[in-house]
């Protein structure tokens, strides 16, 4: 053990960021905008608001503030788990006989369980400031929808909650802790909407996606008075959220005295790696300082690796606006094998801009590999990390592997967003050696991207 470097690092709260960081302020090419629809001009502030809170809607188009006051009600909302510590994975080191560093920014400090909760309580704050009854949203493995019921009871709102039907079926404690915080929660595809109807016609006994159930909430939204959407990735106001997650991840190391090499997230939509880099990403920008950064996604669903830079509908009824991204196609729903949560067919826009321009790598990696890097690190580390966030463990035992080999010291660091105690039918699967690596073919992935719509 290095005896400079303690094994976990705190900020105080005095210590605390006091604003979100917008890394789009700093991006030389801006991640492109948001299109209708039906017209394919790019969405104004008065149509988005039809779904979105009107805060949260400036926030979406916000392109030149580089940081952005936090609320103080949001700010004494955080305290209640913030700051999260950066902790020196020592163990994990010696276990791999590497001289690499391993550093991670644990985010499970709170009963969602994970990162989620950053974005949730601001977005149901500026949902409760705008006098709302209420907020719809979908949920995958259920620590968005867990986050959200939890602010959402804090601050008095109803919580409509729309399962990805597999998850519904596989996590039914996620399930019924978000019941318990008082949101209802409905298996998606559903026939309690019109859009799910359709989907269930189309796909009889699918086991739905994330494309599928943010089309029902955006129908129960639209549709119901003092109702708006909330969505817990993929949007650059939820990226703007959870920048405190790197802010101070940036401002630990500062005080240790520590520059990372390498930065790692897992990366579905986007929420926890753009939050994890944001503020590293900006010194990048900035030509302040240089990392490496490295997305980590799942090889059952690799938008970054094998999807197509295009507009594409952000769900699977094709309601949404459009969004320039890495995308898979708004059809393609991933494979129910496919345990590891990160079930998104596409990336955030700007994310997506970001790694066109070069300023980041992506790898994809098979669950079965992920959930063996995830329980040698919790037998070493003493944390159940969630599956997610075993996508980044992953990649950083491969790097600080290849550190063994090159004899390099370098200093690596991943986000944890979060445990795993709900999602024990994955580990089950994985203990029981039933669980597969299923990689969808070629032909599968070029028969969804064909039907991309046609953007002159």
């Amino acid at each position: 053990m290095d005896k400079n470097i303690p094994y976990k690092t705190y900020l105080s709260e005095d210590e605390m960021p006091r604003q979100w960081y917008n890394m789009r302020a700093d991006m030389k090419n801006k991640p492109a905008p948001l299109l209708n629809p039906g017209t394919h001009k790019p969405m104004t502030a008065e149509e988005l608001s039809v779904v979105f809170c009107d805060e949260l809607v400036q926030q979406e188009l916000d392109n030149t503030t580089a940081y952005i006051d936090i609320p103080q009600e949001i700010l004494d909302f955080y305290k209640m788990y913030r700051p999260s510590p950066l902790v020196r994975a020592y163990c994990l080191e010696k276990v791999l006989d590497t001289p690499a560093k391993i550093y991670y920014k644990f985010e499970g400090n709170n009963t969602s369980g994970s990162h989620k909760l950053n974005s949730a309580i601001a977005q149901a704050y500026y949902a409760k400031k705008q006098g709302l009854k209420g907020v719809t949203t979908e949920t995958g493995a259920g620590q968005w929808g867990t986050a959200l019921s939890m602010a959402c009871a804090y601050l008095g709102l109803d919580c409509k909650v729309f399962m990805v039907k597999v998850s519904y079926e596989q996590k039914p404690f996620r399930r019924e802790v978000m019941r318990t915080y008082g949101a209802s929660v409905t298996p998606s595809p559903s026939e309690t909407t019109e859009v799910g109807k359709r989907i269930l016609a189309a796909h009889p006994g699918t086991t739905g996606s994330l494309g599928c159930a943010i089309s029902e909430a955006v129908e129960v939204a639209v549709g119901s008075e003092g109702y708006r959407y909330v969505l817990g990735s993929v949007l650059n106001q939820v990226l703007l959220h959870q920048s405190i997650i790197g802010l101070e991840t940036h401002a630990a190391f500062k005080k240790l005295g520590v520059k990372p090499d390498v930065i790692i997230g897992c990366a579905g939509g986007g929420s926890n790696l753009g939050g994890l880099i944001s503020p590293f990403m900006g010194e990048k920008l900035r030509g302040e300082a240089d990392y490496r950064i490295i997305a980590v996604e799942p090889a059952s669903c690799p938008s970054f690796t094998r999807g197509k830079y295009a507009y594409d509908f952000c769900d699977t009824g094709m309601v949404c606006p459009l969004a320039k991204m890495y995308t898979l196609g708004s059809n393609f729903i991933p494979s129910a094998n496919h345990a590891g949560g990160l079930r998104y067919h596409g990336m955030s826009s700007t994310l997506s801009q970001l790694y066109a321009d070069g300023l980041m790598e992506a790898v994809s990696v098979e669950q079965t590999s992920v959930f063996a890097a995830a329980e040698q690190f919790a037998r070493t580390e003493g944390i159940l990390p969630a599956p997610e966030s075993s996508h980044a463990i992953r990649a950083a035992i491969n790097e600080a592997l290849r550190c063994k080999q090159t004899g390099e010291e370098e200093t690596i660091v991943f986000g944890l967003t979060g445990t795993g105690y709900f999602d024990m039918v994955a580990y089950q699967k994985y203990n029981d050696g039933v669980m597969s690596d299923y990689i969808p073919t070629d032909e599968e992935i070029a028969e969804s991207l064909s039907k991309l719509p046609k953007i002159d």
